[in-house]
């Protein structure tokens, strides 16, 4: 079930073009506040907005809501928690100064990259 937000998290980052989606498995680690944390990036303060919303949106499709939301009036660094995955979505320089990843080396790490799209055939349309 938890693999399943995940990749529905990274989805949907994905789709408003986030840059360098990551996800830290934090389990491992006794003092961590959460389970994953999903890092992304984006150039503009506009992309990370729309990213942050879709984000939303998706999370809410499962059921979900955020427990709390912070950075949503700068859109610099935007965190949304859902209590066992806590989402960064960083302007890039932001992620760059934080480098997050480097605070939690000692957990294993996954890259998220866009799913390969599916060409629709005739047959599909009918």
């Amino acid at each position: 079930m938890i693999t399943h937000d995940l990749r529905v998290m990274a989805d949907a980052m994905l789709d408003k073009k986030a840059r360098d989606v990551v996800g830290v498995d934090l389990r491992s680690i006794g003092t961590a506040i959460t389970d994953f944390f999903m890092i992304c990036n984006a150039d503009s303060t506009t992309n990370v907005n729309a990213i942050a919303d879709n984000v939303i949106d998706k999370m809410r499709e499962l059921g979900r809501k955020p427990l709390r939301t912070q950075g949503m009036e700068n859109n610099f660094w935007i965190i949304l928690d859902y209590g066992d995955i806590v989402a960064h979505i960083f302007l890039t320089e932001y992620r760059q100064f934080y480098r997050l990843e480097d605070l939690w080396a000692d957990a294993p790490q996954k890259e998220y990259k866009d799913r390969p799209k599916t060409k629709k055939t005739k047959k599909d349309a009918e």
